[in-house]
């Protein structure tokens, strides 16, 4: 039986904290290339795309993202990301609680595709959740390569999951699990089911206010969260 339903997991705050790796590697792909030690100084991080992130941030240093200046920059990112994300870190560093065992339960089910939908560029994501042993649940999702805005991306994931042979499904039976109202508007822009986890930078009433029914203070009652698909 091909999978009728997709799981859409965020990364960032919902299935690791890295410690700050992130923010580190991108401030020093930022110092290389446009001069900018902490560049990111004030910039808005949870919930948006690397891509966005980027622009920003060079508006704020008066210069324009080119597509040539993001390949540039996210070669950058990525080559100081898999030194970063092997460091202590300045802040928590691991996956969080339940995690390894909803996604372990979730991949053994006939009737679920897991995916990723996520700010992070692509190969960023992967450096990320493989330091965890996470990757291995993942064989499709969108991400900050694929568009500047995080509402297109449930479309795109939706697409990858037809094209690794999920089949049709419709945006009903489409979840998406985050931890930021972001990821609650893009499942809500396109008629998808937003699942928030208050494991980030939000909290459970935050994310209720910003449309989503069903949150979650962590994800660690596997059986809770398997409820979703009765």
């Amino acid at each position: 039986m091909r999978p009728k339903r997709l799981m859409l997991f965020d990364v960032d705050g919902t299935l690791v904290l890295t410690g700050g790796a992130g923010l580190r590697a991108m401030n020093r792909a930022c110092q290389d290339l446009v001069g900018h030690d902490s560049a990111l100084d004030g910039i808005v991080l949870a919930g948006r795309t690397d891509w966005i992130i980027l622009d920003d941030t060079l508006r704020r240093h008066g210069r324009t993202l080119s597509l040539d200046l993001l390949s540039e920059l996210r070669q950058s990112y990525l080559r100081h990301l898999r030194e970063e994300i092997e460091l202590p870190g300045t802040s928590v560093k691991r996956a969080l609680p339940g995690v390894n065992q909803l996604l372990a339960a979730l991949s053994t089910r006939d009737d679920v595709a897991l995916g990723l939908l996520t700010g992070n560029f692509a190969d960023g994501a992967k450096i990320k959740l493989e330091h965890f042993d996470l990757w291995k649940y993942f064989s499709f999702g969108a991400f900050g390569d694929d568009s500047a805005d995080r509402n297109a991306l449930v479309p795109i994931a939706v697409r990858r999951a037809r094209e690794n042979g999920v089949g049709e499904v419709d945006a009903r039976d489409v979840f998406v699990v985050g931890d930021t109202p972001f990821d609650v508007a893009c499942a809500l822009a396109v008629g998808a089911v937003p699942v928030g986890v208050a494991t980030g930078g939000f909290k459970s009433d935050q994310l209720r206010d910003s449309g989503a029914e069903v949150v979650f203070e962590d994800l660690s009652n596997t059986s809770a969260f398997l409820e979703l698909l009765v």
